[in-house]
């Protein structure tokens, strides 16, 4: 048989037996704090519900597996395109050439943008358009919709099929990248993969021709303001063009404009060939009088010097030889005069020689002095002439500019136009060369290709869900009945649904006869009365009560084998014990123990006997029995007498433990009215039979007379049962005495 370990399922805390009196109204009536979340309630609360969840997890499973087994295979096709903000012109200059950056601020916002557009009606109208789904009857069943009828309207066909291609794809554009998956589902793998692709390049050449429409509305006012241009150019240059016929004007502005490749004013761009001409003679007149002053400088340097100190002289080629021929003269003279004296022959040779080369030299130095002089009178002459046909322009070129203030305003007019003109020529054609080959800030990454295999129904992924499903379910299903269930059907909940303290727990004997349990100290039974017995010896500051009350709810739930068993335990201790039946209505102790039940507690109440005549010897050594007695007329009047007060006080005085063995509690007034006499009150609970309502009702009935109740003991607990065998308190088997160690104790 199993037994329990003395102090199992033992919770005797001191509060546990304070006084009521210092307790607040909803304590009193159990409406106090709530216990706290307490993870082993959960726990047993999971193992009494374990084939329930099990159950429900199972029927999920197989739901699951049996809706993917039947539902139709889908493929998934994903294409991948990168969205950049940023994108180059093929032509144009340096500048357009650089790239359109979007600022980093707004790059969240663009990207988001592109998704929509990948999104939007219009990609899909053009995607239905390139692959020509709308009213084709295949794309309607591999998408498992209903094709349109025969009498549908083609905005209604267009609808559905805009409707099953938006329904079906699905863009990815995670936030730390560029790339957007592009992903279509249906129950053909080349429709799928030819959709994605189709909404890949859609989206491109999308993008290109929205491109290409922005700069329409550019290049059309670009032509309108060049016609315009045009038209004021032509005007211009013709008005300019009479006006100097008629005064009679030859400018040579086209020419200069033509060569030079610039555009200046009227009046630095533009001359007249008066002016020009004058121009021309003015800057050979300033040439000819600077030649004619340097000539004049080096005619009066030759004046006032030797020839031959002259520097002019000295670089003339003719000097410079005749030089050179005099000194290699002096040489040999020289030469000669170390060998021969004065009237040598030699000597006087080389002297004749020095002497024409002389006059040579002098002679060559005459000449330089010529040419300077000639050059000199050259250049007088030249600079009168020019300065004389200056002075005649200047007459000319004066008169010329009265009449050329009109055809300045006139030309001025023109370079204006034309330069507006030029500027509007050169910006349409670039709009023209430029306009939609830019290339695209979006690539296609990868292709789709069609999928290999079904990507839904998800076996794996589906049971996963199933799973989560089955999960919540059973703990909504675990709540809800743990919430319904108020039977008290494992210690756990004597805590958590009465809020009172566990005094023991008392195993369901397996014997017939239940005092031959009680009697074998190694039974089950005998080991929860054990326990019951020690923690009863702590219940309070003061240790055991001298008078204790056992009583329960309803009848029949061990309340008198409880006080019987806590009163022989007690007796075996050495202790002097009275056990005294107060169910003065239905008694059940005398036939228990065997014992007549003509004299008892009825005859004390009513005074026909004394305490020496009805107190009767149980057979066990310290423990005497008072039995109920006759049934009075009238037994709450009894219970509610000063006698049965002044008898309590005498008994616990005679006696180390007094245990009363009282009626139930609902409907009678009996066991209220001795509560609030007792020392201790101990409440009986039969396991799977009492309801928390009722219990609670009990509780409430009985903490009015605010009586010292020391806490609850739970009976025939049978831990074997597939609910209660997950409690904390299932598990004494492995104490179990087999018959070989009962015959050896």
């Amino acid at each position: 048989m199993a037994t329990i370990p003395a102090n199992a399922g033992i919770t005797v805390p001191s509060q546990a037996a304070v006084t009521l009196d210092h307790l607040g109204d909803d304590e009193i009536f159990g409406e106090g704090k709530k216990p706290g979340f307490d993870i082993r309630y959960v726990i047993a609360a999971i193992r009494t519900n374990l084939l329930v969840i099990v159950a429900i997890i199972i029927a999920a499973l197989t739901l699951a597996l049996v809706a993917t087994m039947l539902d139709t295979k889908r493929y998934t096709a994903v294409a991948s395109v990168q969205i950049n903000d940023q994108s180059q012109r093929v032509l144009g200059n340096a500048e357009e050439n650089q790239s359109e950056v979007n600022g980093v601020w707004d790059t969240d916002r663009f990207l988001q943008t592109q998704v929509d557009v990948l999104k939007s009606r219009a990609l899909a109208l053009r995607v239905i358009k390139r692959l020509r789904l709308e009213g084709n009857a295949k794309f309607y069943e591999q998408m498992e919709a209903g094709a349109p009828g025969p009498g549908a309207s083609p905005s209604a066909v267009r609808e559905l099929t805009i409707g099953l291609l938006r329904s079906n794809m699905l863009i990815k554009l995670p936030r730390t990248s560029r790339v957007a998956m592009i992903t279509f589902e249906s129950t053909d793998p080349v429709l799928s993969a030819q959709v994605a692709n189709a909404f890949a390049e859609e989206f491109i050449q999308a993008s290109l021709q929205q491109r290409y429409d922005s700069s329409a509305y550019a290049r059309n006012f670009v032509a309108n303001q060049l016609q315009d241009a045009k038209g004021k150019l032509e005007e211009s240059e013709r008005n300019l063009n009479d006006y100097a016929r008629s005064a009679g004007l030859i400018r040579t502005r086209n020419l200069e404009q033509g060569s030079s490749g610039n555009e200046g004013d009227a009046g630095s761009g533009a001359s007249s060939v008066t002016t020009a001409s004058l121009l021309q003679l003015n800057a050979a007149a300033s040439q000819a009088k600077a030649n004619r002053i340097a000539a004049e400088a080096r005619l009066g340097s030759l004046n006032s010097k030797s020839l031959l100190a002259d520097r002019d002289a000295m670089q003339n080629p003719a000097v410079q030889q005749l030089f050179t021929q005099r000194a290699e003269v002096e040489a040999k003279l020289q030469d000669e005069l170390t060998r021969h004296l004065e009237g040598h022959p030699n000597v006087r040779q080389l002297r004749a020689q020095l002497k024409v080369i002389d006059g040579q030299l002098n002679m060559a130095a005459q000449n330089v002095r010529t040419g300077v002089r000639a050059e000199f009178e050259a250049a007088v002459a030249t600079e009168r002439q020019l300065v004389a046909q200056v002075s005649a322009l200047k007459t000319a070129t004066l008169a010329e500019q009265d009449s050329s203030v009109q055809y300045n305003l006139l030309a001025r007019e023109a370079d204006t136009n034309r330069a507006l003109y030029d500027g509007l020529l050169q910006r349409y054609k670039e709009l023209n060369a430029s306009a939609g080959i830019s290339t695209s800030n979006i690539s296609i990454i990868d292709a789709a290709d069609p999928p290999q295999g079904p990507s839904s129904p998800n076996l794996m992924k589906n049971l996963a869900y199933a799973l989560l499903a089955g999960l919540g379910i059973a703990a909504v299903t675990t709540f809800l009945r743990n919430q319904f269930d108020d039977t008290v059907r494992v210690p756990e909940d004597v805590e958590h649904k009465l809020e009172l303290p566990l005094l023991g727990v008392i195993p369901r004997s397996r014997d017939s006869d239940l005092l031959e349990e009680l009697a074998d100290p190694k039974s089950a039974v005998s080991e929860g009365y054990n326990s019951l017995r020690g923690a009863l010896l702590y219940s309070t500051s003061h240790g055991l009560p001298k008078s204790l009350l056992v009583t329960s709810s309803q009848p029949s739930e061990g309340k008198t084998t409880t006080s019987y068993a806590i009163a022989q335990g007690f007796a075996r201790m050495g202790r002097k014990v009275l056990l005294v039946d107060v169910d003065l209505r239905r008694p059940s102790l005398h036939r228990r123990i065997g014992l007549d039940n003509e004299k008892g507690m009825s005859t004390l109440l009513t005074n026909q006997d004394s305490i020496h005549h009805v107190v009767k010897p149980s057979g066990l050594t310290n423990l005497d029995v008072i039995t109920s007695g006759p049934v009075p007329p009238s037994p709450t009047e009894l219970i509610a007498s000063t006698r049965m007060e002044e008898l309590i006080e005498e008994l616990s005085a005679r006696y180390d433990v007094v245990v009363f063995d009282s009626p139930p509690i609902l409907g009678l007034a009996d066991a209220p009215l001795m509560s609030a006499l007792v020392d201790g009150v101990i409440f009986i609970i039969e396991s799977e039979r009492a309801r928390r309502g009722s219990l609670k009702a009990a509780l409430r009935r009985l903490r009015t007379m605010r009586p010292m109740l020391l806490g609850a003991v739970l009976t025939m607990f049978d831990p074997n049962k597939a609910g209660n065998r997950y409690s904390e308190y299932y598990g004494y088997d492995y104490y179990t005495y087999s018959p070989s160690d009962k015959k050896k104790g």
